[in-house]
């Protein structure tokens, strides 16, 4: 692995979040080997000064200052929202590990989101943490498409740690993310796994950046025959495939008695957060 290290400093590990499900982030590392050809947090790049492409340099983040864990109070907290708390650079370093010691004496809600095998690692300190998720990222069950698409834990491994986390009582998440049009088959993945996970988590496929046209050129050259799709959904802006998706969710659901929560119009539940936000200081 031929990644670019840099340790730098940080005031602060803890960011207030724009994102609808929770009230501050924790990003231990700035950029993300995992390289996802999807990963929206490519925008990243614009700020960090690296000129190596995603997924090929890693920023370690460094803090004195101890999480203020009285600021978290009753507050949702999520690890991570622009890297993967436990990419592979977390054996070495730690980071992940320090923050949840630390989070162990804080009341609030934690949600950890990963691709990896590595958060078992970390189970016993995972066991103390008062209220506590943990969400792993499948969105196929087919492994060629998987590794086309990121350089991450493989599906089974990551079925594996849904699978002992439940064991050891711990709240498991699926995170059925993204979905791809006409490839991902939502159906087969909750039938293989609804044995050990609490709940699932759906969000389709956003395409925007220089990784759009990245994604479509895959699909015209690995399956041409979706690619009609793909150019009316992400080119005409065409989302009679999503509302017709989103429907078939809520029935499947609903029909096995399934725990879930759907994502699909994200950007639209960012927006009413902000105007939630704005409404709450106006009042204060």
């Amino acid at each position: 692995m031929n990644i670019a290290e840099k340790e730098i400093d940080t005031k602060d590990l803890i960011t207030k979040s724009n994102l609808p499900a929770s009230d501050y982030v924790i990003n231990p590392y700035v950029g993300c080997p995992h390289a996802c050809k999807y990963c929206y947090a490519r925008f990243m790049k614009r700020f960090t000064g690296h000129t190596e492409e995603w997924g090929d340099f890693i920023d370690i983040k460094r803090c004195a200052k101890p999480i203020n864990v009285k600021k978290l109070y009753h507050k949702s907290v999520f690890l991570s929202s622009v890297t993967d708390c436990y990419n592979p650079f977390e054996a070495k370093y730690q980071i992940t590990r320090d923050v949840l010691k630390q989070l162990t004496q804080a009341d609030c809600q934690i949600t950890i989101s990963t691709k990896s095998d590595l958060i078992l690692r970390d189970i016993d300190v995972l066991k103390e943490l008062k209220n506590l998720i943990v969400a792993v990222s499948v969105n196929t069950l087919d492994n060629g498409f998987q590794s086309d698409m990121d350089h991450a834990g493989s599906i089974t491994r990551r079925i594996a740690v849904l699978q002992e986390l439940r064991k050891q009582g711990i709240y498991t998440v699926l995170f059925l993310s993204p979905i791809f049009p006409d490839i991902t088959d939502f159906k087969e993945i909750l039938e293989a796994t609804s044995g050990f996970v609490c709940e699932y988590w759906f969000e389709n496929l956003n395409l925007r950046g220089n990784y759009k046209q990245e994604i479509l050129q895959y699909i015209a050259e690995k399956y041409p025959q979706y690619l009609n799709d793909y150019k009316e959904i992400y080119n005409n802006k065409n989302m009679e495939y999503w509302k017709q998706l989103s429907a078939d969710i809520d029935s499947y659901c609903s029909q096995k008695e399934i725990r879930y929560t759907n994502y699909f119009y994200h950007s639209l539940l960012v927006a009413e957060k902000k105007k939630s936000n704005a409404r709450e200081i106006r009042t204060s």
